[in-house]
């Protein structure tokens, strides 16, 4: 009898893109989350991936069980039934520790820019040599003759200890996820116990002070701008279309790269990419072709435009990432008006980080304020609001609800930058209708 893959929160950014490699590889496949609507569920239902509401009755003993990493037996139906009856799973990080040791596999870790990394080595690979992946926007390809596996590996509540990969790439270590992490030593102490796991080689920002802490047994190939990095970017050169620049290993010159993305943040990532491939033995001239095809990953810095008003949607949710967002817009766009639109995500998060986040949103010209998403995994907190951050900027800011965008119509020619991990996207799509309706009635 064929085995069933049941996915219990499906809609995940990692469980649908693993979703999506088991049905690629003819595995009999099907999941189960909330109605409500979420982006990663397009490619499922393109793929014909049954999607169905939580519920007990979908779980079966003879059913291969994978569980979300945010499910417990206090917030889901299917997990406590699974508990009770002594039905057993794995938990996504767990399942996807056993699923690599078929291929020759490479990670991307670190606490920022892990799915644009992720994305941008898979689609390079991916073009030059067979290889399957997992990236953290819900994209997922399998076959189980690929020779390579490219995959985001979370450090969050150390999911990333059960993977062994053959190489990883680490793109910086900073403090995050207050709620779990005691500080930036405790979130090292994770890397370093990560690095122990690595069989072949690790590639390292070497501007990362913590990173250059770690040891390991593989061997460290450190990448960045300064003189002592293994590869090195130089002639750098940002424009209104991309970046392009030089890589050099231990003072040979490599290549050439040019990349259609933003921001000093995307050089260094496909710097690492270079020096992966570079280390695989892959071709220079190829890894340059297809750094050039890069059109990057959902909610990553993703443009459309209604009319003249250009609307750029986010993952930002750390400072750090919506500083390197904002300067990927100043680049591209250094004649118009930034207009940062933000939602802080968990009340955790915005407290530990409240002076950070309004240094950051001041590199916009202003900033509109949505109210804090909180997690599930959160009590009611009352210490912080969204006005109290708004109050901590020093740029024009206001706090704006879902019910009314309209004070977001005060910019002419302006760039809107939408950041967030909640349900920003809802602003964003509120905004959209308005400008349309706007257009509309002037016609």
């Amino acid at each position: 009898m064929e085995k069933t893959y049941h996915f219990t929160g499906i809609k995940g950014s990692g469980m649908s893109a693993l979703a999506l490699m088991l049905h690629q590889m003819g595995k009999k496949v099907q999941g189960s989350d909330s109605t409500d609507y979420f982006f990663t569920q397009r490619g499922l239902e393109q793929a014909g991936v049954p999607l169905l509401p939580f519920d007990e009755k979908n779980i079966k003993p003879e059913f291969e069980l994978i569980a979300g990493n945010a499910f417990r037996d206090d917030n889901n139906v299917e997990i406590a039934f699974a508990h009770k009856n002594g039905f057993p799973f794995k938990r996504y990080h767990e399942f996807l520790g056993h699923f690599m040791e078929d291929f020759t596999s490479i990670g991307v870790a670190g606490a920022h820019g892990k799915t644009s990394t992720t994305g941008m080595l898979a689609h390079v690979m991916a073009n030059i040599v067979d290889t399957s992946y997992l990236i953290g926007d819900g994209t997922g390809r399998g076959n189980a003759q690929s020779k390579y596996f490219v995959f985001e590996s979370d450090e969050y509540e150390r999911h990333f200890m059960p993977y062994h990969p053959e190489y990883t790439i680490m793109t910086n270590i900073d403090f995050d996820h207050p709620d779990y992490f005691e500080g930036i030593e405790d979130v090292t102490a994770a890397f370093q116990d990560y690095a122990n796991n690595i069989k072949n080689g690790i590639f390292a920002y070497g501007e990362d002070s913590n990173l250059r802490k770690l040891t390991a047994k593989a061997p460290i190939f450190y990448y960045g701008f300064e003189a002592n990095d293994d590869y090195r970017a130089e002639n750098l050169i940002r424009s209104t279309r991309g970046s392009s620049f030089d890589a050099f290993f231990r003072g040979e010159k490599v290549g050439h790269f040019v990349v259609p993305a933003y921001g000093k943040h995307n050089v260094l990532n496909a710097l690492s990419v270079v020096a992966v491939c570079h280390n695989l033995g892959l071709d220079m001239t190829e890894v340059a072709d297809h750094l050039l095809t890069f059109r990057g990953v959902k909610r990553r810095f993703t443009e459309k435009k209604v009319g003249e008003t250009v609307i750029i949607d986010d993952f930002a949710h750390h400072p750090t990432e919506i500083e390197a967002t904002l300067d990927a817009a100043r680049q591209k766009y250094p004649d118009r008006e930034i207009v940062a639109v933000f939602q802080p995500h968990t009340f955790t998060r915005t407290i530990a980080f409240a002076d950070e986040f309004a240094s950051v949103l001041d590199h916009a010209d202003t900033v509109y304020l949505a109210q804090i998403y909180g997690s599930a995994r959160e009590v009611d907190h009352h210490e912080i609001t969204a006005q109290d951050l708004a109050d901590k900027v020093r740029k024009p800011a206001k706090v704006i609800e879902l019910e009314n965008v309209s004070p977001l119509l005060d910019h002419e020619r302006a760039v809107y930058v939408f950041m967030g991990a909640g349900n920003i996207q809802k602003y964003e799509l509120a905004f959209e209708k308005l400008l349309s309706q706007i257009s509309t009635n002037l016609q």
